[in-house]
């Protein structure tokens, strides 16, 4: 099994579009990642959870993640949904995805029979290595 991630996705205003679903499928279809839960839910005005269901982002009358409807594998919990909305800023929604890695699948089974274990792991947020490239451009210029 490859690495487990998982991404919460904020919606300010709960303003879905669906542009980035053909390109999740894609990775679902390429094999790169495998979803394991995917669920949306809104903070409400005085602050309690809502699910949402999957939707027709783009309003053709056809379920832009249909493909993904049912997608459960427990690992997302009640706990976790309350976890996500705290985050949120009462009208905002949130897409929450669970995923597995399938590409460092090979890799990590090699390790392991290697007898390696993983001993730290992590994920730089694109705004900080953003910021540090911007601020190693201003220091060369």
């Amino acid at each position: 099994m490859g690495p487990i991630d998982y991404l919460i996705v904020e919606f300010p205003g709960s303003r879905m579009t669906g542009e980035g679903l053909p390109l999740l499928v894609d990775l679902v279809d390429r094999g790169i990642i495998r979803i394991l839960d995917l669920a949306f839910i809104r903070k409400e005005s005085d602050g309690t959870l809502t699910g949402l269901q999957i939707a027709d982002f783009d309003s053709d009358g056809e379920l832009d993640l249909a493909v993904f409807e049912g997608v459960s594998s427990g690992l997302l919990g009640a706990d976790d949904l309350e976890e996500a909305t705290s985050i949120l800023s009462p009208g905002d929604s949130a897409g929450i995805l669970v995923y597995e890695n399938l590409w460092a699948a090979p890799f990590a089974a090699a390790l392991r029979r290697g007898g390696a274990h993983l001993v730290a792991g992590g994920r730089i947020p694109v705004q900080e290595i953003l910021a540090t490239l911007d601020e190693l451009d201003a220091a060369t210029a």
